[in-house]
């Protein structure tokens, strides 16, 4: 099983051990401040939108054109920029944070 750090908008960290799933559903499970998911994961909105750190970018992959497409749309993005339901975690992903 793998092992998430998500960093939240006020500076806390909460450490998923265990994490099954795409990264918003897991949030959502454990209450993570900063990701709403309002569209269930349909990558349909980017109200999951998280920042990957640069050494994981590799690991995680780009933002699809569909995603980027939503990310565009925001305010506050950057190149490290993705939305969480998109990245489905794997044992590859064991101690990412974002």
């Amino acid at each position: 099983m793998a092992k998430v750090t998500y960093i939240t908008p006020s500076g806390n960290e909460v450490v998923v051990e265990d994490a099954i799933g795409n990264l918003m559903e897991i949030a959502r499970e454990y209450d993570v401040e900063g990701i709403e998911g309002a569209c269930s994961g349909c990558c349909s909105c980017a109200t999951c939108h998280v920042r990957v750190k640069p050494e994981w970018l590799d690991k995680t992959g780009r933002a699809t054109e569909a995603e980027q497409d939503l990310i565009d749309l925001e305010s506050d993005t950057d190149e490290r920029s993705r939305l969480s339901c998109q990245i489905e975690m794997t044992d590859e992903l064991d101690g990412l944070v974002v």
